[in-house]
């Protein structure tokens, strides 16, 4: 059986085709004419295209097979657009893998904030549980204030109690004797030795300043002896 012999119909093919039924319009064109330069091209072509249209048929002649003429594009425009909808199938599964990556990512994300939201309240619930300790606790009572020792009217008798009270350990009660006794008899001879115990008692509980201005005056009101 013989095959027929197919050739593709490009456009220059076309085009002469086109030329052959259009023959007589051509002939009635006289040649003596001069040409523009896209004519002449075009004319060019189509005499290209004519010598083809020739060969294509005096070979079906000879081997007795009938020519058959089929766009050329066809086959080419088919392999394009597999190609193309290769390309957005392999785009599409990137997607596809990227959004699976991000939903991952997602989901992790929200999984650790509810785990930080649940840390969250249980600390919040222990501050309140030790806001309300520290509120129930019930402050230490204030110490007593010292009492103050009265200075019987002798002077002597005045610094022997304050003396007394500091040898017993008593030294608020101390205190209070001899700072009464500067205060009454500190310009007198007995002045600068009460200011001496007086300054021992304010450093038993920390008020050097006080401690140190009853130094000085101790220090500057003692008799210059050998």
């Amino acid at each position: 059986m013989t095959q027929p012999i197919k050739t593709w119909l490009t456009p220059v093919l076309a085009a002469a085709f086109l030329a052959v039924g259009a023959g007589q319009a051509l002939a009635q064109v006289s040649l003596d004419e001069p040409l523009d330069e896209h004519a002449a091209k075009r004319l060019d072509r189509m005499e290209k295209a004519m010598k083809e249209v020739r060969a294509i048929v005096f070979q079906g002649r000879e081997t007795g097979a009938p020519v058959v003429v089929q766009p050329a594009e066809t086959q080419s425009q088919i392999a394009g657009m597999g190609d193309k909808i290769n390309d957005v199938n392999q785009t599409l599964a990137r997607l596809n893998g990227a959004l699976e990556v991000i939903k991952h990512d997602l989901d992790q994300s929200r999984q650790e904030t509810a785990d930080q939201r649940a840390v969250n309240a249980v600390l919040r619930e222990q501050v309140a549980s030790l806001q309300k300790t520290v509120k129930d606790l019930t402050p230490p009572p204030a110490p007593p204030p010292p009492v103050a020792v009265a200075a019987p009217p002798d002077p002597a008798a005045a610094f022997a109690a304050a003396k007394t009270a500091f040898d017993a350990g008593d030294k608020a009660s101390a205190e209070a004797g001899f700072r009464d006794y500067v205060d009454k008899y500190g310009e007198g001879p007995g002045g600068p030795e009460a200011r001496f115990w007086l300054a021992k008692t304010l450093m038993a509980r920390g008020a050097w300043p006080d401690a140190a201005t009853a130094e000085i005056g101790a220090i500057r009101g003692w008799p210059r002896t050998r």
